[in-house]
């Protein structure tokens, strides 16, 4: 099999602790590529939003929106410039995700606008990888790395936010999406895992909604 990448733009998606950043490195790392990943560390709304939610929630949104937007459009044009892959560990339409379930009423309906207006001009992924984890999973992974400010997560937001990855991407048209079923998969120490998911992405996959469960 050749060791190139197929697609000249990968998107690793997941929700919080599914381990999409982790993988888009190595990925990046193996073939070369451009990588765009999301600084949220940097966001100083975060901490303040897991504390106070519906103060926080519009301005956190607004922001990551901003953030994304520039960071995925600067690094698209970096790899046509370097005829480069681009791989990056979210979605744009994460921040669409996101906003359905922490905004509600005239501030989700401007979130909206907003993001209906900027999305059209970004260049969508030729593959999509969805890391699928269940929330138990989540939330062990997110208690493991540590955080202060992600331990208060409640699992029922992390369910919510599963869920609405799930509901969009049965509506998407157009598009190549892998939805990896990964709580039994360790890329980072297991090397067995690690191929399989290598192997997976130097596929041409067809257009549609394409459920993985691996086996080990």
């Amino acid at each position: 099999m050749s060791s190139s990448l197929p697609y000249s733009y990968l998107a690793i998606e997941g929700n919080i602790g599914a381990g999409k950043t982790s993988l888009a490195k190595i990925l990046a790392t193996k073939f070369n590529a451009e990588l765009a990943l999301e600084s949220f560390a940097e966001n100083t709304f975060l901490p303040q939003f897991y504390e106070q939610p519906e103060r926080f929630a519009f301005p956190l949104e607004m922001s990551f929106l901003a953030e994304r937007y520039q960071q995925i459009k600067q690094q698209q044009d970096i790899a046509k410039k370097l005829k480069s892959p681009l791989i990056s560990d979210y979605i744009f339409e994460k921040s669409i995700l996101f906003a359905q379930v922490n905004l509600k009423g005239h501030e989700l309906e401007l979130f909206q606008k907003f993001f209906n207006l900027i999305n059209q001009q970004l260049e969508r992924p030729g593959l999509i990888v969805y890391l699928n984890k269940s929330t138990d999973s989540l939330l062990k992974n997110i208690a493991s790395r540590g955080r202060d400010y992600e331990k208060s997560i409640p699992a029922e937001y992390l369910q919510n936010i599963s869920d609405q990855y799930l509901s969009h991407f049965k509506k998407l048209q157009g598009e190549t999406v892998l939805i990896v079923e990964s709580d039994e998969l360790d890329f980072v120490e297991n090397h067995a895992h690690l191929k399989f998911l290598i192997d997976l992405v130097q596929e041409k996959h067809p257009i549609g909604i394409h459920k993985i469960s691996p086996e080990f």
